[in-house]
Formats: structure tokens, sequence, C-alpha cells
């Protein structure tokens, strides 16, 4: 069974998401804020991470780029999700994820990009 982390600060987005992924047949761990991002990887060991890019003090973006440029996560797919609809919009945290979604997001678009990944 491949395994999802969901990161998003929106309770709301976020129940929706480890809802509709888990009915599809997917183990889905949801963080509501950064602090455990790190600990939850190496502990769940997802096969790709939805990551939003606010998530109040931090910024995704970041976490993407910390993902993208460490060996032992780089290979881990990451679904940027925003409603912001432009990851590049801050100097400095220009990201390079797998894919985007913008919010709000139609859930067979969710669902056709997270098993694209996952195929891949």
């Amino acid at each position: 069974m491949k395994k999802i982390l969901v990161v998003d600060d929106n309770q709301e987005i976020l129940e929706l998401i480890e809802l509709v992924l888990g009915l599809e047949g997917y183990r889905v761990s949801g963080l509501m804020d950064a602090s455990h991002f790190n600990q939850r990887i190496t502990e769940f060991k997802p096969d790709l991470i939805l990551l939003d890019v606010m998530l109040g003090a931090l910024d995704g973006r970041d976490l993407c780029n910390r993902l993208k440029a460490d060996q032992l996560t780089l290979h881990i797919p990451v679904i940027m999700i925003s409603a912001s609809h432009n990851l590049n919009d801050t100097e400095g945290s220009i990201c390079h994820p797998n894919d985007f979604i913008a919010k709000p997001f139609d859930i067979s678009n969710l669902i056709n990009k997270v098993s694209a990944q996952l195929a891949a």
C-alpha cells in the first residue's frame, strides 16, 4: 500500500484529502504544521508528499527545497498545493516540486495527479 504524507494547515482541507485518498486505497498521514515534519518522514516513510505552500509561519516551498536537497528524501515526489497559483512569487523561495495543484481543487484532478506521481 502506497503511503502519502499530507501537510496543510487548513484542517478541513487536510481531512478532505485524507478521506479521499484513503478511499482510493492509500495509507494517508496528515500534519497541520511542519513542527514534526522530518520526524514524520523518517517514521512514516511516505511514497509521496502533498505539501501546502503557506503553512502559517513556515513556507512549504522551503520544505520542498530541503526535501529535494537531501539525498535521503530527494526521490520522494512532492506535489505542492496552493491558493496563490504561483510557486515562485516569493524571492528566494523558488522550488521545483514534481507537480502542482491549485486550490480550490477538483477531487478527480487530485486523484489523477497523485496516481500519476506514484506510477512514475
